[in-house]
Parts: C-alpha cells; sequence; structure tokens
C-alpha cells in the first residue's frame, strides 16, 4: 500500500525550516511544489492527499480559486497564518477544509496531527485497490470508498468528541441523515436518545408544542399533555432536517433555546434544560439562505459551529458503481435472489450525473431489479432519476405492465422533487399534496431501505 503524499507551501524560510524539521513529515512523500506558482492550482494539479500551506490576508484570490475547485474534497489541509483576523481563513474553515494554526506555531501540536493523519490516511485502501474488491468501506451507516468519503469519516470522528452544534449541508439524497446518526452513534451520547424531525413539516399553530412539548389543557384540543423534541432527546442528540425550510418567525423560538439552553413546556410555568446535542441539517448554501431571508444569520452561527459537508455522488469516483453493486447486493440478499448486471449497465451508471445522488442511485437499482429478468441490463436502468425521455409518465405504452401504484407514486414524486432542485414546498403544491404528506412519502422510502441509503 502506497504511502500517503503531501505538499508544502511555505515561503518564510523560518517557518518553512521549521515545517521541514518536523518527525511526522517521514511518514509522508513530498511532492514537489513549484513557489512560483499558486498553490490552488498546484494542489488541483498535484492532488495530494495532505498540504501545509501558509495563507496570508492578501490571498482573497487563491482561496475562491480553491472554492471553485474540488480540492477540498481530497486533500486535508493546515494552513498556517501569522494570526490577524482573516475571512478567507473563517470560510474555509467554515467549508470544513482542515486545520489552522496560528504563530507562533506549536509544532509539537501540527507534528501530532500530521502524524495523526499520516496514520489515518496510510490505512485508507486507494481507490485502485478498493477496485479489486466488491465491497466498499463502511463507517457506521455510511458506506465508501472514495477520498471525499474517507475525509467524511474522519471529520465525523473529530466532531463526534464535541459537544459542538453540527450543520451538515448537502444536496438532497446524498445522505445527511445517516451522517447525523452516525455522528450520533459516535458520540459519548450514543446510549442516549435519537430524535429527528423535519423543520419544515411542522405546523405553525404547533410549532411550540413540537418542539417545547405542551401540558394536558394548555389550548383546546391538548386532551393530553405531550413531550416536545427537546425534552424527547434529553441526554441524546435533536436532528433538526431541512432547518431553513422553517419559517423565519419559528426559527427566534430555536434561536432562543440555544441561546439560553432553557425552554418551557406551553401551558406550564416551569423552565425546563435543554440536554441535547443539536445536529441540523440542509441542502441549500447557508450564505445563500441568509442572503434570500431563508435562514436567520444568528440561528447559523448557533447551529454552525462545526459544519460537515456531505459530497455529492458526482464527486465520489468509483463509489458510484461500488454502491450500485451494493443495493442489487442488499436486494438480492432480501429477496432471496440472484439477480446480476451487466458491464454496460455499470458503465452506463458510471456516467451518469446523478443529480438526485445515493437516493437515485438506490431507487434506480430498486426500479431496474423489479423489471430485469434474471440479469439487469443498460435498458433497465431509468435514469435522472426517471427522464421523461425514458420513461413518460403520460403514456401508458411506456410503463411496464403489473407495475405496482405504490411504485409508480414514487416515481412521480422523485421526479417532482428533482424537477424543484429539492424544494419541498413548491414539489408539494405541484402534486397537489401537503408537505406534510410529501414528507411522510419521503420518510417512508428512506426507512425501506435506511442502512443502504448512503
Amino acid at each position: 500500500m502506497s504511502r500517503p503524499t503531501i505538499c508544502i507551501f511555505v515561503k518564510n524560510e523560518t517557518l518553512l525550516n521549521s515545517v521541514s524539521q518536523l518527525a511526522a513529515l517521514s511518514e509522508f512523500d513530498a511532492l514537489t511544489a513549484n513557489p512560483l506558482e499558486p498553490w490552488p492550482e498546484q494542489i488541483d494539479a498535484l492532488q495530494p492527499d495532505a498540504a501545509v500551506v501558509e495563507i496570508s490576508v492578501n490571498q482573497a484570490v487563491d482561496v475562491q480559486t480553491l472554492f471553485d475547485s474540488d480540492a477540498l474534497s481530497h486533500t486535508e489541509f493546515l494552513f498556517v497564518s501569522d494570526g490577524t483576523p482573516n475571512r478567507q481563513i473563517d470560510k474555509l474553515m467554515l467549508r470544513g477544509a482542515g486545520y489552522h494554526f496560528r504563530q507562533p506555531v506549536d509544532f509539537d501540536l501540527l507534528n501530532d496531527t500530521l502524524a495523526d493523519l499520516s496514520e489515518q490516511l496510510a490505512s485508507s485502501p486507494s481507490n485502485a485497490e478498493k477496485a479489486l474488491s466488491s465491497e466498499l468501506d463502511q463507517f457506521g451507516l455510511l458506506v465508501g470508498s472514495s477520498r471525499p468519503m474517507h475525509k467524511l469519516y474522519r471529520t465525523i470522528r473529530r466532531v463526534a468528541a464535541s459537544e459542538a452544534n453540527v450543520l451538515i449541508i448537502g444536496e438532497s439524497g446524498s445522505g445527511k441523515e445517516l451522517v447525523a446518526r452516525t455522528l450520533h452513534a459516535a458520540s459519548h451520547r450514543a446510549d442516549g436518545p435519537y430524535v429527528a424531525i423535519n423543520c419544515g413539516a411542522i405546523s405553525p399553530e404547533l410549532i411550540d408544542s413540537e418542539l417545547f412539548g405542551h401540558l394536558k389543557g394548555a389550548f383546546t384540543g391538548a386532551d393530553r399533555q405531550h413531550e416536545g423534541v427537546f425534552a424527547q432527546a434529553k441526554g441524546g442528540t435533536l436532528f433538526l432536517d431541512e432547518v431553513t425550510e422553517m419559517p423565519l418567525e419559528h426559527q427566534v423560538k430555536l434561536l432562543r433555546v440555544l441561546e439560553t439552553g432553557e425552554f418551557r413546556p406551553v401551558g406550564s410555568k416551569q423552565t425546563e434544560l435543554a440536554d441535547v446535542r443539536i445536529i441540523a441539517a440542509t441542502n441549500r448554501d447557508p450564505s445563500q439562505a441568509i442572503e434570500d431571508e431563508l435562514l436567520r444569520e444568528d440561528l447559523y452561527f448557533r447551529l454552525a459551529q462545526f459544519p460537515v459537508n456531505v459530497p455529492p455522488l458526482r464527486e465520489r469516483g468509483d463509489d458510484i458503481v461500488g454502491l450500485a453493486k451494493h443495493f442489487l447486493a442488499y436486494r438480492n440478499a432480501t429477496e432471496k435472489s440472484n439477480t446480476q448486471i451487466t458491464s454496460e449497465a455499470l458503465d452506463k451508471i458510471a456516467r451518469h450525473h446523478w443529480p438526485g445522488n445515493v437516493r437515485e442511485l438506490k431507487h434506480t437499482i430498486e426500479r431496474a431489479y423489479i423489471l430485469a429478468d434474471e440479469v439487469i441490463t443498460a435498458d433497465d436502468l431509468v435514469l435522472d432519476p426517471v427522464a421523461a425521455d425514458d420513461y413518460p409518465l403520460g403514456a401508458s405504452d411506456h410503463i411496464p405492465s403489473g407495475m405496482p401504484l405504490e411504485e409508480l407514486e414514487r416515481i412521480a414524486i422523485l421526479k417532482a422533487l428533482d424537477e424543484n432542485g429539492g424544494n419541498k414546498t413548491d414539489t408539494a403544491k405541484q402534486l397537489g399534496i401537503s408537505v406534510k404528506t410529501l414528507y411522510n412519502k419521503l420518510e417512508k422510502y428512506d426507512d425501506e431501505n435506511q442502512i443502504t441509503s448512503d
């Protein structure tokens, strides 16, 4: 197994001399960097496993270039600065880029960090090595062997040991709830409850009751006492899914609890302490959501003490085909069958862009399994997630005879969700159903194969 690679981009000679003498560097293969060329472009070209980068306040262009590349998904960064407040480094940290060391640098800590990275990277099989195996690596409920996924695993290990609030950012279908469940399972709160709530599906009239609970008789229809999610998750983890779908006027109620650590059930005069670890998730870009007035900026900073970015499937390389085989193997085991898949079908899967991410891939394999006899061919694959050209719902001659109504309903829902860019409110309106009904349908689809969703 090859050793991890590292690049060093340090111009200060004194700093470079100190970094070069770190014992942990002997565990890496050093890649030669050109001091005359911008470091982000070299990162893109060399794709090292790790990089030590000296960064200053006048490097805003370099940082933006880094944002526009895929370097954050394949390289662990260790940034060194002079300690001057730097919004660019703050943005990098919010994107989960890696570590930030301020001068005077604690070189013992920097050495320990490099040593830990080398151990983790060396134990991760390369894509070429994994191609020889039919199995993907697994961490908690997450499955994948690509560099972006191993970086995600390392991030989860780091943050799981803390009590910091976490904001999971990722496209619809990328597996954000499985990241949340894995974070909970890896934390010291693992023996406590895990409670999830869809923020966009909470009735406006019941927001206080859903979050904080109510006493019997607190309002019309309150015929019994009800525990809110903050009480239900006591000692454990509270997962706030689709937090940017919660109306702004309701977000302030959530913010108040995060600021004070206290809440009061409806109808009660007794204040209770919130003993929960908050994990939130969104499929929107947080900065854009704040600009669009879909997310309060003060709530964002409370939730995103540690942001975690989930890579989209299209950036996960060989994981795409590996997951397709994984889902088929799972279905074969469930149905006690032995359906195979052709190399042409796998090539078609590898070439697809997967806008619906892992959820789309899972449902594509499930549909192909239903359509195929004993072998899934390229013609059995309905992509995107149900491309209108391949499978128009309005043309009955394109619908396989005998397909269950539940499967047709799922196809229609996922297609509408994809057309609306993952926006559940717009999707519900298009389908003529309530947002709550849509959430219930999507939760049912995920629950059917929860452990294999990512």
